[in-house]
């Protein structure tokens, strides 16, 4: 017992010690300090970390009638130069004609309230439909969408220009979300390069940020009457890419195969100077 109390405590130190060295090279947001990333700084061909993240994994059309089956292979999520890649194929499996990947944080990490980022560069084509978001940790108990959903970043393939930030709770879901669109200067793609994707919760509002500048908030008194504000509870992360479904609507002759989502980092900050710990390690 005292041998496995040292080796804790050591991981622990080391773990602590890791995190500060890694906030003194990110570039620090004014008044926010790092609780948590990934930078996907691993070798080629790697799986992605799996103390961060696991996998959503099967072809059950996830309430979207999605299209794609997503493994947990790394032909489908895997490291290169740096990055996380999320690839979607055109190729049978499990009586599907797509694979992908969905990635989460559940049951390894969540958080209540702070800055949630990732700079992603996202695929193109009709009917791809990229994905950063989370939902609440108690959905076991409390289903979808009593237990909270902020969708970070959407984009559909049809709408090259334009992403969503977007709230889900019980009486405001599906095609009732509150949400906004975000679009580039001069027409510009999503596609064609990287961008950070933000959002900010609190207490009383949740904020979204493309490359750093807001674009639409959402607080108590703009949901539906009478109904529940649930976004003060530990959320988990997801990235996800998928295919088809009710809102994109199915690939077509235009849409090239594979397709790839790639994530430089994903970043959690809490406020510079808040006692309450706003990454919280879910064992």
């Amino acid at each position: 017992m005292k041998a496995y109390s040292r080796f804790s405590t050591q991981l622990l130190c080391h773990s602590v010690l890791a995190l500060l060295l890694l906030a003194l090279t990110i570039p620090a947001h004014a008044g926010w300090k790092l609780v948590w990333s990934d930078e996907f700084n691993q070798a080629d061909g790697t799986v992605p970390d799996t103390t961060k993240w696991g996998y959503d994994t099967g072809g059950s059309g996830w309430g979207n009638n999605e299209l794609e089956i997503y493994t947990d292979r790394t032909n489908n999520a895997r490291i290169e130069d740096g990055k996380l890649v999320i690839e979607v194929k055109r190729e049978e499996l499990g009586g599907k004609n797509y694979t992908s990947a969905r990635m989460l944080t559940r049951g390894k990490y969540s958080v209540t309230f702070g800055r949630i980022e990732a700079r992603i560069k996202i695929p193109r084509g009709q009917g791809i439909w990229p994905a950063f978001w989370m939902l609440g940790t108690n959905i076991d108990s409390v289903p979808w969408p009593a237990c909270g959903e902020v969708d970070i970043m959407e984009n559909i393939g049809r709408e090259p220009g334009l992403i969503h930030g977007t709230v889900h709770g019980p009486g405001y879901s599906a095609a009732a979300g509150i949400g906004g669109p975000a679009s580039l200067p001069n027409g510009a793609k999503f596609a064609d390069d990287f961008h950070v994707y933000s959002v900010e919760c609190e207490a009383r509002q949740v904020q979204w940020f493309l490359d750093g500048k807001p674009y639409f908030k959402v607080t108590p008194d703009k949901i539906p009457k009478g109904c529940q504000w649930v976004f003060n509870a530990p959320k988990f992360l997801l990235i996800n890419l998928a295919v088809g479904g009710y809102w994109p609507g199915n690939p077509d002759q235009t849409t090239e195969f594979p397709q790839r989502m790639v994530v430089d980092y994903v970043r959690v900050y809490s406020k510079t100077g808040d006692k309450a710990e706003t990454g919280a390690s879910v064992k």
